[in-house]
């Protein structure tokens, strides 16, 4: 009677395993699939920049750059004392001119002041040096402070020379009530999120492993990265 009572509980173990197992696939999915949909937000965030007749210059400063930030959703809100913060990806050009596959990060700035409500803006950081893009991979980075940052030239009468000349690691686009205009990210902190990351490609990778190294590649990005490449100006 004992050794066929161990012997029924083997099934029931069994069981238990396979519905862990199952679990654990459905929150790494779901994770994922979170990811994805931020992409796929990012994508469409690029799509509106290229429509738009006023931000030539953003063009030009993308076709010459280092790298991209895209936060489709930079939340503002507070009462007195305030902040800001959201999700975005980062992607970086190859020597060849290709777009790397996103590396994910989270954007917080704090602020004080008179603050009442709170509004969601989309927000487009342009990488214009090597050394803004390994200090944005390498490190936790505070804008205006490790790095440089100015707000993106708008409209048509300065030449994508002038601008790229300056020493400025970072140039800022900013989308509210339906305009791209010009936003100071200074304060603004950038951190990796190397757990999602993780959750994505399905193994550890660190973001310089996603786009410097490029040892893992992203299927479901391959349209953000068409719309990066169209977005410049040729």
């Amino acid at each position: 009677m004992f050794f066929g009572k161990t012997l029924g509980v083997k099934p029931v173990f069994k069981a238990a395993i396979a519905f862990l197992a199952v679990m654990m696939w459905s929150v790494t999915a779901q994770a994922a699939a979170e990811q994805q949909q931020l992409v796929e937000k990012a994508k469409l965030t690029v799509e509106s920049l290229k429509t738009q007749s006023d931000l030539e210059q953003f063009r030009k400063l993308l076709a010459v750059s280092k790298g991209v930030m895209v936060f489709p959703q930079v939340l503002k809100a507070g009462f007195f004392i305030g902040g800001a913060g959201g999700s975005g990806v980062l992607l970086a050009r190859g020597d060849d001119g290709s777009w790397s596959s996103p590396a994910f990060y989270t954007m917080g700035q704090a602020s004080f002041g008179l603050q009442i409500g709170a509004e969601a803006k989309e927000l487009v950081l342009v990488i214009m040096t090597q050394k803004g893009l390994e200090a944005i991979i390498n490190n936790q980075v505070k804008l205006g402070g490790d790095l440089s940052a100015a707000v993106g030239p708008m409209g048509t009468n300065v030449g994508a020379s002038s601008t790229t000349n300056l020493d400025v690691d970072v140039f800022s686009f900013a989308k509210n009530s339906g305009l791209f205009i010009g936003a100071s990210v200074e304060g603004s902190i950038l951190d990796a999120r190397d757990d999602w990351q993780k959750a994505y490609y399905g193994q550890s990778v660190t973001a310089g492993d996603v786009v410097l190294r490029r040892t893992v590649n992203a299927v479901g990005a391959a349209e953000l990265k068409e719309a990066l490449s169209g977005a410049e100006a040729r």
